[in-house]
């Protein structure tokens, strides 16, 4: 198992009609030969499938990608705050979506608005 490096930037959207490459996440994880997200790779390397938020000015928010079981690849969200007073952010079908170069994902973030993200870059980690 190797564990990538996924780069997500925001895709277009009313608020920014080119997208944005200063609004994303970095994310580490184990992926399969078809790009999506290995669970059982992921149960072996927990501690390092970690994720990096950059939102323009604000500051960056660092935490861990989780996988909850259940059909259809399960769910995955990421997990920042360890006090708990920080809402999780969720993934949109992540366990079925693919993450190669191109492809599009959607987020929910903590205050429960989807946004959705392209898939910049892939590589090793």
């Amino acid at each position: 198992m190797s564990l990538q490096r996924i780069t997500l930037t925001l895709a277009r959207s009313k608020e920014f009609p080119a997208g944005s490459q200063a609004h994303g996440y970095e994310i580490i994880a184990p992926l399969d030969s078809g790009g999506h997200l290995d669970a059982a790779s992921w149960a072996k390397a927990r501690e390092a499938c970690t994720v990096r938020r950059f939102w323009g000015d604000e500051e960056l928010d660092l935490g861990h990608l989780v996988h909850r079981g259940g059909p259809k690849g399960g769910s995955w969200s990421f997990h920042y705050d360890v006090a708990g007073d920080e809402d999780d952010e969720a993934g949109y079908r992540f366990g079925a979506h693919s993450f190669n170069i191109g492809d599009y994902v959607s987020i929910r973030d903590d205050d429960g608005v989807m946004h959705t993200f392209q898939v910049s870059l892939v590589g090793p980690a």
